[in-house]
């Protein structure tokens, strides 16, 4: 099931999310899973977090095969539902990389993150891991990682950056900048 998309002004997008409880299952958590990839790709995303779907839990997907395309590069693509992460270790350089959102639609900017992260994990099963992830897995990651902290790709940019942008995300807050996917309008 397609689930609407929370857009930038939204209040959840602000919150820390909650942690998955796996004793209480109070939603089915496979479901829930399937129906935030199938929302992703119906509106063409490489991640989605829960708060993007207006649930405050530490939840987020990743599939990072579109970026693989037309890559060469060698590098893997990544799929993989994430609960209650912890970032352990960011590794590598600061590097450059043009990022966009599903919350914050129309808004590409080049937002700037590590190399790659060690991240401890848990699958729909509650199982526990602990992995590193690097490239564009790493950036992906980071960026859906943030949502769980109530940050966007925007709180990263400068501050001139986002006195530029005022305007359009101001725009998307009111419902005047609407994406070609659905969205969950934000309360007036």
């Amino acid at each position: 099931m397609i689930l609407p998309i929370t857009v930038y002004g939204n209040p959840i997008l602000r919150k820390v999310a909650e942690p998955v409880d796996f004793e209480k299952r109070e939603i089915n958590l496979s479901e829930l899973v399937d129906n935030m990839f199938e929302t992703m790709y119906q509106a063409n995303g490489v991640g989605l977090a829960a708060p993007q779907v207006n649930l405050s839990l530490a939840l987020f997907v990743v599939d990072t095969a579109p970026f693989f395309e037309e890559d060469k590069s060698g590098e893997k693509p990544l799929k993989k539902a994430f609960f209650n992460p912890e970032v352990l270790e960011f590794m590598g350089e600061n590097t450059p990389f043009n990022e966009g959102c599903l919350s914050v639609p129309t808004i590409n900017e080049d937002v700037v993150r590590k190399e790659g992260v060690r991240l401890y994990y848990q699958d729909v099963e509650g199982n526990e891991f602990e992995e590193e992830f690097h490239g564009k897995a790493a950036r992906v990651i980071q960026h859906e990682y943030d949502h769980l902290l109530g940050k966007t790709f925007v709180d990263r940019l400068s501050p001139l950056k986002r006195t530029l942008l005022k305007s359009k995300l101001n725009e998307i807050a009111v419902g005047k900048r609407v994406p070609s996917y659905r969205v969950r309008p934000n309360k007036k």
